[in-house]
C-alpha cells in the first residue's frame, strides 16, 4: 500500500454547509481558483476582487459575480455542460485554504448583479454556488511552495513576460514589447 488511511481530522473536518467558522473565511477571501470541466476540457480559472471575491447568501449558497476578462468564457461553456465546481479560497499571508465543492449555475437576475456590483459597474453574469462540501487544505502546499515570501527582482526578471509569451505563440504576428508596455494600463482600465 502507498498511502495509509487519513487521519480522522481529514474526513471531520468536510462538512456540507458553511459553518461560522468556514463563512468568515470565505467573506474574508480576495481570490478563489474554480475548476469546471466540460465537452471541451477541464478549465481552471483564477479569480480575485477588492474584498470577498464572494457573496455568501446563506450557509449552501455562494454568489460570485463574473468579472471583465478575456472573454473566453471557458469556465460558463463548461457550466452550460457539467455544473460541478470546485472551489479554492486563499487568503494572503495565510499559509491554509478553503475548499468548496458544489455546483454553479449561471444568473443574469439584476438583484443578483447588482449585488456584485463594483466600482459602479454591473458584472454581465454572476454564479449561484451550491454548496455541496467544504473544507479546510492544511498548509503544507503553500508552506512548501512559499508562495507569500517576497521574490527578488532578479527572480521576477528571469520569468518572460506575458508579450514574450505572446510574441512567440503567434510567431512574431503580436509585438511582445509593445503588448507589455499597453498592459498596465489595459488591465486597470478594465479592472470592472
Amino acid at each position: 500500500m502507498i498511502y495509509g488511511a487519513p487521519r480522522p481530522q481529514s474526513l471531520l473536518k468536510e462538512v456540507g454547509q458553511l459553518t461560522p467558522e468556514y463563512r468568515v473565511w470565505i467573506e474574508a477571501s480576495p481570490f478563489v481558483i474554480m475548476a469546471s470541466a466540460g465537452e471541451g476540457g477541464l478549465d481552471c480559472t483564477p479569480r480575485g476582487d477588492a474584498g470577498a471575491v464572494v457573496h455568501v447568501l446563506d450557509d449552501k449558497t455562494l454568489l460570485l459575480p463574473d468579472r471583465p476578462g478575456n472573454n473566453r468564457i471557458d469556465t460558463l461553456r463548461n457550466l452550460i455542460q457539467d455544473p460541478r465546481v470546485g472551489l479554492l479560497f486563499l487568503s494572503p499571508g495565510r499559509d491554509e485554504a478553503i475548499r468548496v465543492n458544489g455546483r454553479a449555475v449561471i444568473s443574469v437576475d439584476p438583484a443578483h448583479l447588482q449585488q456584485g456590483q463594483m466600482a459602479g459597474k454591473l458584472p454581465r453574469t454572476a454564479l449561484l454556488i451550491s454548496i455541496d462540501s467544504v473544507y479546510f487544505q492544511c498548509a503544507r502546499a503553500i508552506r512548501r511552495s512559499q508562495l507569500w515570501a517576497p521574490r527578488s527582482s532578479k527572480e521576477l526578471a528571469a520569468l518572460p513576460s506575458i508579450g514574450d509569451m505572446l510574441q512567440s505563440v503567434s510567431q512574431g504576428a503580436v509585438d511582445g514589447a509593445n503588448y507589455d508596455a499597453e498592459l498596465e494600463q489595459r488591465i486597470n482600465t478594465s479592472l470592472y
